[in-house]
């Protein structure tokens, strides 16, 4: 059983699993860890199909019984819901996303690696303009807020949502609160 960390892009969703992961001692996962097939040269581009997905994931998940798995799984995941004890969900507006996203993508590959004219320019660019689609009300991808709000609204576990901006300890320690609170933890 676990604790699911899910929201919009940029958000912090994965920064909030692996601090809520160390502080509880659990493991931590990621769903584009199975998602993806992440050890190509260029990132982001070869999806799993749903089927091996959920058979790493379900592998991972049965390897510890306590963990945090960030990441969207609406569709492709809903096998594993029954597994979760908790949820999370956080958002922020789309402008403090999308640079947050630049930020980290600068990081992770370098600028001249996403800019125009590099080799992750393109994936830069769909993924930026995918991400700042979440909040559009009429996306019908299954990555939307309205999509993961209905899908967090189904689950019978408590789900928390945060959506203000702050330190990553501050949404730790709120949601560390309210894990224990419904004694999950």
């Amino acid at each position: 059983m676990g604790i699911h960390i899910l929201g919009a892009p940029g958000a912090g969703v994965s920064t909030l699993g692996r601090a809520l992961a160390r502080e509880l001692d659990y493991r931590f996962l990621d769903t584009d860890d199975f998602h993806w097939f992440t050890d190509d040269a260029l990132p982001y581009r070869r999806r799993r199909n749903p089927e091996h997905r959920r058979q790493l994931l379900g592998e991972a998940l049965a390897r510890d019984n306590r963990w945090v798995l960030s990441g969207a799984l609406c569709g492709w995941g809903d096998v594993f819901i029954p597994q979760f004890q908790a949820a999370v969900h956080l958002w922020l507006p789309a402008s403090v996303r999308l640079a947050r996203i630049e930020e980290r993508e600068t990081a992770r590959y370098g600028a001249e690696r996403i800019g125009p004219g590099g080799d992750l320019h393109l994936v830069f660019e769909k993924f930026c303009t995918w991400a700042a689609d979440y909040d559009n009300p009429e996306a019908t991808h299954l990555r939307s807020k309205n999509q993961e709000q209905a899908w967090l609204e189904a689950l019978s576990c408590p789900a928390l949502r945060l959506e203000k901006e702050m330190p990553v300890a501050a949404l730790a320690e709120l949601s560390l609160d309210f894990l224990r609170q419904h004694q999950v933890v």
